[in-house]
């Protein structure tokens, strides 16, 4: 179903590719358009619970990709080094494939939460406030992961 990595000496464990998903900061979420183009934005997001958490308004290009296939993949890129006189960056980097779906009420209130944790861990006061505004008119979506693979250059 998934290629295997050709490069085996760069594959991360599993742990490590996780660890990874944790401390991202920004992740790319590719979907493909209607008319097969692909599509892919980067988003603020959280792994939680085996799963990728990202927050979305109630409609525009990603969610008209995902309401047409559910199937997504997801790069973060990290520890990013570049080495000019060598012409090569030193790096890690995870891609996973899942299935994109709206977050049940729960997992968006747990999703919201972490998101401000991890975005504002400074303000989680105001944080829980400010999602008790704007829950009703914000989407949290769920990438439930199928194959995650990782890669480091050093």
């Amino acid at each position: 179903m998934f290629h295997k990595m050709r490069r085996k000496d760069k594959q991360m464990s599993a742990e490590e590719s996780i660890e990874i998903l944790k401390r991202g900061e920004v992740g790319i979420l590719s979907t493909i358009c209607e008319n097969g183009y692909p599509y892919g934005v980067p988003l603020n997001y959280v792994y939680l619970n085996n799963s990728i958490y990202f927050h979305c308004a109630k409609d525009g290009q990603k969610l008209s990709n995902i309401k047409n296939s559910s199937k997504v993949s997801f790069c973060v890129y990290h520890d990013v080094e570049l080495l000019p006189e060598k012409f090569d960056t030193n790096y890690k980097s995870v891609i996973l494939f899942g299935k994109a779906s709206e977050a049940c009420e729960e997992e968006k209130y747990n999703a919201l939460v972490e998101l401000i944790k991890k975005y504002s861990g400074d303000y989680l006061d105001k944080g829980l406030e400010y999602i008790d505004k704007a829950k009703n008119s914000a989407k949290v979506y769920k990438i439930s992961i199928d194959h995650v693979t990782g890669k480091t250059q050093k």
